[in-house]
């Protein structure tokens, strides 16, 4: 295929216009990774299930009965530098991240795949070591990884190592969870403390120390998640808040129920050390990653029951009810600050850490 992308031909394509390269804000999470997906990718690739726009698609496996049973389905790529960082490394992120993707449409993960793209030169004891924490990891989620792909590239070419792992779960009858199922009213919960992951690659990054070790929030939410469904199935929407941060995780979901949302800064969960990185680097912790931390959005009338499920499971001890999602400003977030003031809590519109997942 030889002929030229018309990319002056598509709808609303000036956000690719201004850029005629591929830059880091375009991985961040934010504006510039929204605009590529929706003017690059989901015009050629259209299709309803790719729509969706979730963590993980959701896929009807019986065409007589959609909703009797449904596979969840997720794939994702890992680049975090460094490839060792306090509270793990790239091998459980790499299970971790997927299970929660799978988790987050209400899903028991099953399967994995693992692709291993290693650097030449990459010392045999790390893969060892990174491997072993995979391996780990598969087995704590209580997943099988049943097949993958090993490639190695040049040295200066790889960075190390990459991992891509794809995973497959099944969604039990009765529980329907989407970005788009936010109803006015509903409850904005926050699984923990904010900013971990982030914090803790920058201080290995940046050579930061502080009074308290900042380490990886890395775990897998399924379990969590399966507390909460058993508190009640009235959780309409799930995000894992990774790349970008709870503010983009919010965003999202407020942008596809097309409803506001509402919360307060100062009931967020943040622990000191975080807090302290992010103001010595001029970060808002409400941007920074997290890789074990999810968004809920639950009917009111059912929140106190799941935030009390929640708080009995060693992942959501520090579960914070935060905000609602109201009718007024459709598509947005606005936060109420400390000082008693209102902010819009918008999409980063760029990069703001780099490679931390």
């Amino acid at each position: 295929m030889n002929e030229k992308l018309a990319i002056s031909s598509w709808t609303c394509p000036l956000p690719l216009q201004y850029y005629p390269t591929i830059v880091m804000g375009h991985g961040s999470g934010g504006k510039m990774m929204s605009d590529l997906i929706q003017h690059m990718f989901l015009p050629l690739l259209d299709n309803e299930a790719l729509n969706q726009l979730g963590d993980a698609a959701i896929l009807g496996i019986d065409p007589e009965n959609p909703q009797a049973r449904r596979l969840a389905f997720s794939t994702d790529s890992f680049v975090v530098h460094p490839l060792i960082f306090p509270g793990g490394n790239i091998g459980d992120l790499a299970v971790y991240g997927t299970v929660n993707d799978l988790a987050m449409t209400g899903a028991r993960p099953l399967f994995l795949s693992a692709g291993f793209i290693l650097e030449e030169g990459l010392p045999m004891e790390v893969l060892g070591q990174i491997t072993t924490t995979f391996a780990a990891a598969a087995e704590n989620a209580n997943v099988q990884v049943v097949t993958g792909d090993t490639k190695v590239v040049n040295r200066g070419h790889g960075d190390g190592l990459y991992i891509n792992t794809t995973g497959i779960g099944l969604i039990p009858p009765e529980v329907d969870i989407a970005p788009g199922n936010a109803q006015v009213g509903d409850a904005v919960i926050v699984s923990g403390t904010i900013g971990d992951h982030g914090m803790a690659i920058m201080s290995v990054r940046e050579g930061l120390e502080f009074e308290t070790r900042i380490v990886s929030d890395t775990a897998p939410l399924h379990e969590l998640v399966e507390t909460m469904l058993a508190a009640s199935r009235e959780i309409h929407c799930l995000r894992d808040a990774t790349r970008g941060g709870l503010a983009a995780a919010l965003n999202e979901l407020a942008k596809s129920s097309r409803l506001g949302i509402a919360f307060e800064e100062e009931q967020v969960p943040l622990r000191q050390s975080v807090k302290a990185a992010c103001e010595m680097l001029g970060i808002d912790p409400l941007y920074v990653a997290n890789e074990g931390k999810l968004v809920a959005m639950v009917k009111g009338e059912m929140a106190e029951e799941v935030l009390a499920a929640m708080h009995s499971h060693p992942l959501g001890q520090d579960a914070t009810m935060i905000g609602k999602v109201v009718a007024e400003h459709p598509g947005m977030v606005v936060s109420k600050t400390g000082i008693g003031g209102s902010r819009v809590v918008d999409l980063p519109a760029g990069e703001l850490l780099p490679r931390i997942c």
